[in-house]
């Protein structure tokens, strides 16, 4: 099987050797999974996304999604119903639910895997079952037993689809102006009207019904997002026997021509246009932002999957790319106009490139894996320690979605760059990867929001900075373990004074949101947020040292030079340690260092930003 996706040996190193996910099945959740199961799984994954789903890529972005006007039907091509339909056969949907509500059961840590996966092989695929899947987990949580009964079940098997309705056109970011409207009926039901924009999977042929959880306002209630509710608006409304009878006053007016994952329609959808659009509501009345919040927060770190895959795959590429491009001399022969060309993996600067790239990939794997580790953990967990584990889940997603996001888009420009003129043309998937890169910057919840809910509800808001103190703790006992693990001083030492320096930063902003400056602690969020982030990913090659420092010495002992690469050569697990060992020398060494230039210019005194107005920005405001 050629897989040029995902590096499984480092997979299993995160997941096995580093998180410990066997430790999972001693807890009653999981006691009837053990190592095979996990191992069965990840090699159904790898099958299904390398054979099925990746061959299709190309050409689901070729061929796109077609909208009729008249019928105001979206069709869907081969190329993603295609592999849909083996996603969905191989169980994905359910693999990390409750077997009572139908699903495998499986640790999210293992789904973690399942979603990089398919992100590197379909990134606009997963979104169809992503969004069924968390529409579905909405009406199990929130829904009355008549939701749970009609829609759940057949959602949960793959037979109908879910989406997330919740942008209009005056109200992206900020949701409290929404105006769609809900009015009570006499069953209990509501009158749903109102047009929803940038809806992912609004509509398509491939589901026989799509059931749209709806933000709107019921008539009378107050403005701002206190006021909001939430509703299951279904596209057929079912009948006596749970099958899609009538079709519900709702339709999609128009698709958008997008710059990427042009697979994943986009609609704009359009709700009561003949005032006879029926929704059930969700939950109670007035709860529909904190209902969608559950959907948004695991979206958030789906995104952050989305652009880890994304990047491990463009990362493999170009990896790949730079061993069978011939191109110059090697370096002994650069005077030797007769000398045979090498491959460019030889030359130093191409090898910076990949190391830089590497050194992201595999951070961020360790960094999103722990993230839906401590899921598990809080799931099984009780007391100080299921605190800790939800604390740090709370405060990784942010910096998880918009930090990967935001690599992401640099990972694929380099890849791309390292495939020079070839890479910007459709003969390799790198232009694809790099323009389905960006949206993940953009969609639930933009970045910049990312930034200001880290320091604001994450950090200032969060009682005595609760979550950022675990985030700590655990920075600090990565410290504690390199140092026992032999680990050289030099790479610990940075990452000590990285959380120093963010205890000081912290204490100014909780100085300044004393004095109301909140304009300096909104103008530094972004900042803030890609600083917090560099540290994360540094967190990570420490506590990846500490476990694979130890093993790479009991292979190569005190092996150096010519000795050291021959024998590496012949030992693939040697060379893996070493591999993992280099690329976090590399970042903490020559990556990291620029955080604390980042927190320097946070901590000075400049705020040119807030006294930048109107007139400093020229343009038009007509486009």
């Amino acid at each position: 099987m050629k897989n040029p996706l995902i590096d499984v040996r480092d997979q299993r190193f995160v997941l096995f050797e580093v998180l410990g996910v066997d430790s999972l099945t001693q807890y009653d959740r999981f006691s009837q999974f053990d190592h095979n199961t996990f191992e069965a799984t990840l090699e159904l994954i790898e099958n299904i996304c390398v054979n099925e789903c990746f061959p299709h890529f190309a050409d689901a972005d070729r061929e796109g999604c077609s909208f009729n006007a008249g019928t105001g039907e979206v069709k869907l091509p081969e190329s993603v119903t295609k592999p849909l339909k083996a996603y969905y056969d191989a169980g994905f949907i359910g693999m990390n639910e409750s077997p009572e509500i139908g699903g495998m059961g499986l640790p999210q840590s293992i789904g973690a895997a399942a979603l990089e996966f398919i992100s590197a092989a379909h990134q606009p695929l997963l979104m169809y079952g992503a969004l069924a899947h968390g529409s579905m987990k909405l009406i199990a949580k929130f829904g009355t037993e008549y939701l749970k009964k009609t829609f759940a079940p057949r959602m949960m098997a793959g037979e109908w689809g879910g989406t997330m309705c919740l942008t209009e056109p005056q109200a992206g970011s900020d949701v409290g102006r929404m105006k769609a409207k809900a009015v009570k009926q006499a069953d209990g039901t509501y009158r749903i009207t109102g047009q929803k924009i940038f809806i992912s999977a609004g509509d398509n042929d491939y589901y026989p019904n799509i059931i749209h959880p709806v933000l709107a306002r019921i008539e009378g209630d107050p403005g701002g997002t206190k006021g909001i509710s939430i509703f299951i608006v279904p596209k057929f409304l079912v009948d006596e026997n749970g099958n899609p009878g009538k079709r519900n006053d709702l339709k999609c007016i128009g698709i958008e021509h997008k710059m990427g994952i042009k697979a994943c329609v986009t609609c704009t959808m359009s709700f009561g246009d003949d005032n006879n659009c029926t929704g059930y509501l969700l939950g109670n009345e007035r709860e529909g932002m904190k209902i969608m919040f559950n959907m948004m927060n695991d979206f958030r770190m789906g995104t952050a999957s989305q652009a880890q895959g994304v990047s491990s795959a463009a990362y493999l590429h170009a990896a790949s790319y730079t061993k069978g491009r011939l191109q110059g001399t090697a370096l002994k022969d650069m005077n030797n106009p007769s000398a045979p060309m090498v491959p460019i993996v030889e030359h130093p600067d191409v090898k910076r490139m990949l190391l830089w790239m590497k050194s992201y990939v595999d951070g961020q794997r360790m960094l999103v894996y722990s993230m839906y580790y401590n899921m598990d953990l809080a799931r099984v967990l009780t007391g100080d320690a299921q605190k800790e584990a939800a604390g740090l889940v709370d405060f990784l997603v942010p910096i998880c979605k918009a930090g990967c996001s935001d690599r992401n888009v640099l990972i694929t420009s380099e890849a791309m760059q390292i495939f020079g003129g070839y890479g910007f043309c459709s003969d390799y998937p790198i232009e694809q990867m790099m323009r389905n890169s960006k949206i993940l910057c953009i969609f639930e919840g933009a970045n910049g929001i990312q930034g200001m809910d880290l320091v604001m509800r994450k950090i200032l808001m969060n009682p005595g900075q609760f979550n950022y103190s675990v985030f700590k703790k655990r920075i600090l006992a990565s410290a504690s373990d390199a140092r026992a693990g032999g680990v050289d001083e030099k790479y610990i030492a940075p990452v000590e004074l990285g959380v120093k320096r963010l205890d000081e930063y912290i204490e100014t902003m909780k100085g300044w949101t004393g004095k109301f400056m909140f304009g300096q602690v909104l103008a530094g969020a972004t900042p803030f947020r890609k600083a917090i982030y560099m540290l994360a990913i540094a967190w990570m090659h420490l506590w990846s040292l500490a476990v694979a420092f130890p093993k790479m010495k009991s292979f190569t002992g005190d092996l150096k030079d010519t000795e050291l690469k021959k024998f590496l050569a012949e030992n693939s697990e040697a060379a893996f340690y070493y591999s993992r060992v280099l690329t976090a020398r590399f970042f903490i060494t020559e990556e990291f260092p620029p955080f604390f230039g980042m927190m320097d210019a946070l901590s000075g005194d400049e705020w040119t930003v807030l006294e930048a107005g109107e007139e400093t920005f020229p343009g038009t405001v007509e486009l």
